[in-house]
């Protein structure tokens, strides 16, 4: 991917992105008035020549979609202003390469042809993902996702983490004869992850805590204190705020990763199936693929 050349950045101090501090900086700004957005240009239309070469509209977008050339915090009017001096700058390297007779070159004519069998199949699997990743699609996963969840019991607890049992006893009993937990834990607690919110540990299914710790926390009534508890970790004392039945995550929750999901599974699905339908041959020369790792029912 190119970079953003200094002249490129440079370009974009020119087009006002103030420094902060600066006076015009903090002058204020005058509210603009309303006014209709103009409309999109024709991926024809041509925006600059350099050395009689055009620049269109359309290279213009095909460089905006390029992700080492993305400006957060910039607007839209300077970052297409931007991207024409980048673009002014590519086709001036590119018209010295091809000068230089860069492409007459055998390891850049390879690289080229990678590239572009790359972008192809990109393109090729990016639109048929579009095609398979339907609303409908969505749904049926997610309906049939949440349908094999096995109900979970969650708790709320917070703890105070010590090194020792004698004093995980005299904090067991202080806190038993009613002084506040999180305060106790702010003051006491050696675990540096939840000390500060009062050893709060939020919500946790049994199976992303420690054995003993998570034996101990799931046998308790909401409410109550804990003897001191052992992990690897030193002594534990631990109240549990609240239990629950782990509640279905929604379908706006989980859209993202349904979304994925399914891009990810027709693009490997139509990749396997491309595989079967073509003429593959291997020579001598073909280095050898690593050996699959056996699945864990098949290791002795």
């Amino acid at each position: 991917m190119p970079t953003l050349s200094p002249l490129w950045r440079n370009g974009a101090l020119a087009l006002g992105l103030l420094l902060p501090g600066s006076a015009l900086a903090q002058a204020p700004a005058a509210a603009p008035a309303a006014t209709p957005a103009p409309a999109a240009p024709s991926p024809d239309t041509v925006v600059a020549k350099v050395n009689g070469a055009p620049i269109t509209a359309g290279d213009l977008a095909v460089a905006a979609d390029d992700p080492a050339l993305s400006l957060p915090g910039v607007d839209e009017a300077q970052k297409k202003g931007l991207l024409v001096d980048y673009m002014v700058d590519l086709k001036i390297g590119a018209q010295a390469a091809e000068k230089a007779k860069i492409a007459d070159n055998p390891d850049f004519a390879r690289k080229l042809a990678y590239f572009r069998d790359k972008l192809l199949l990109d393109e090729y699997l990016e639109r048929e993902a579009k095609k398979a990743v339907t609303p409908q699609a969505e749904r049926a996963l997610y309906d049939e996702t949440v349908k094999a969840m096995k109900p979970e019991e969650e708790v709320h607890a917070r703890h105070i983490l010590v090194d020792n049992e004698a004093e995980a006893k005299k904090i067991a009993a202080r806190l038993k004869a009613g002084e506040d937990f999180a305060k106790v834990a702010a003051e006491t607690s050696k675990d540096p992850g939840s000390k500060a919110e009062g050893g709060d540990l939020g919500w946790f299914t049994k199976e992303r805590m420690v054995a003993p710790f998570a034996d101990a926390a799931f046998k308790m009534e909401a409410g109550k204190i804990s003897d001191p508890v052992k992990t690897q970790f030193g002594w534990h004392v631990i109240k549990v705020e609240e239990k629950r039945t782990k509640p279905v995550p929604s379908f706006d929750e989980m859209k993202e990763q349904v979304e994925a999901y399914l891009t990810r599974k027709t693009q490997q699905d139509l990749i396997t199936k491309l595989r079967e339908g073509a003429k593959i041959e291997k020579t001598a020369a073909a280095p050898a693929a690593p050996a699959t790792a056996p699945k864990a029912d098949e290791k002795k």
